[in-house]
């Protein structure tokens, strides 16, 4: 139905936006819009693992979305770098931001044991359910283009050299403790479902 179809284009549409964009913010604002229309074909389903699954990925992927947006904002206020270019060899200076970072962004793309990982189970399910491979595929291609446009950052800050700087870069503690906090969010809810899961059934109800 048109529902399904608008919240398909939306996905796959706004992960390709994510991936042309060099600043973190306008990366992850576009991979919001994403996300949120996993959302919309969850309800638009109209099957239990669907509907579980879209439910519950309001609560996973807040966790895990808002751990990314600290970690931005902590980079910023570090470094004042605002473009996923200029991130190189950042994890050695920032290990705690761009460790949470790494640990969010697996949620994003869906990989167990993360709770981005159970929302997606779920809808994939309900895309099983609704006898459309067209729709799984949709899920499948979107979780790639996740890792597409989430992937290079982590491997920046971790695998390429920092350019020359005099600059001494430290970690803000008051932004480091609720970024940790999110960030093992993103593993508990992964590990141990069951509360998610089962707010998500009673609204349902």
């Amino acid at each position: 139905n048109l529902a399904l179809a608008a919240a398909s284009i939306t996905i796959i549409v706004a992960s390709l936006l994510a991936l042309a964009q060099d600043n973190l913010k306008a990366r992850l604002a576009f991979s919001t819009v994403s996300q949120l229309a996993y959302i919309i074909l969850g309800a638009a389903l109209l099957n239990h693992s669907g509907v579980l699954g879209g439910i519950a990925h309001i609560t996973n992927h807040a966790v895990s979305k808002i751990t990314l947006f600290l970690c931005a904002g902590s980079i910023y206020v570090s470094t004042r770098k605002t473009e996923i270019s200029q991130l190189s060899g950042l994890a050695k200076r920032m290990p705690w931001t761009m460790a949470a970072f790494a640990l969010a962004s697996l949620s994003i793309v869906g990989i167990p044991p993360t709770s981005g990982f159970v929302s997606k189970w779920y809808l994939a399910l309900g895309t099983v359910e609704h006898g459309s491979l067209i729709l799984l595929g949709v899920l499948l291609v979107s979780s790639l283009l996740n890792a597409a446009y989430l992937g290079p950052i982590v491997y920046k800050a971790y695998f390429e050299e920092a350019s020359p700087t005099s600059e001494e870069v430290r970690e803000a503690p008051w932004i480091v403790a609720p970024l940790a906090v999110s960030a093992a969010a993103s593993l508990i809810l992964g590990l141990y479902p069951a509360p998610v899961l089962e707010l998500a059934g009673r609204a349902m109800q």
